[in-house]
């Protein structure tokens, strides 16, 4: 489910609205439930993330893992490629983390995961039993043409058994990015022959998911 970062005045006045005719019950809990998704859009707004995705999943246990996937833009002082090749190389000395290259549709990049300890809750110390201890995080970022920026795709979990699967559902997603407008025309030839290659990487990552 794709959360949206930029909700209309009127999208929050009517979830408002029906907020206020739920039952006086459970108004309290639907009231924190919408500042804590104020606060999630304000933070995602506030680190340039573009997208952000909710997932939903059976474990293997028979009960429900989740998981949240964010596509971002870090501004870099100076190069952008020479800035990934440094953080590469700052991951790759840091034992808590797993790095390597990769080689993408849209260019160079580098995958790094790491084991993350989770946030606990201080305003509800009750809950911190029943939350996950530990989360899998997953970054891939390659650098944007002509520009500055980093483009940085990031799956986090706390279902730590799947990370396989987590990392092969990321590296496909990876190799559907491009820097070509949708639509540019193929006249040139150009375009047509990155459409190619994109449609060899739907195919990677059909493979990827299964």
């Amino acid at each position: 489910m794709s959360l949206d970062l930029h909700p209309s005045a009127g999208q929050l006045t009517e979830l408002i609205r029906q907020l206020r005719g739920l039952p006086e019950q459970v108004q309290e809990e639907a009231d924190r439930a919408l500042r804590l998704y104020a606060g999630i859009i304000n933070q995602l707004n506030g680190n340039n993330v573009q997208e952000c995705a909710l997932g939903l999943h059976p474990d293997d246990d028979g009960g429900l893992t989740m998981s949240v996937f964010t596509v971002s833009t870090l501004a870099s002082p100076g190069n952008a490629k020479l800035v990934l090749a440094g953080l590469a190389s700052s991951a790759a000395n840091n034992r808590a983390e797993d790095t390597r290259p990769l080689v993408l549709p849209c260019g160079l990049g580098y995958l790094a995961e790491k084991h993350l300890a989770a946030p606990r809750s201080s305003r509800r110390p009750e809950l911190n039993e029943t939350l996950p201890h530990h989360l899998w995080q997953g970054i891939v970022a390659v650098p944007a043409p002509n520009s500055a920026e980093l483009i940085v795709l990031q799956m986090v979990t706390p279902h730590l058994d799947g990370a396989d699967d987590y990392r092969n559902i990321l590296l496909g997603i990876a190799r559907t990015v491009t820097f070509t407008a949708p639509e540019r025309a193929t006249s040139d030839g150009t375009a047509a022959e990155e459409s190619e290659a994109m449609t060899e990487a739907a195919a990677t990552m059909r493979n990827d998911f299964g």
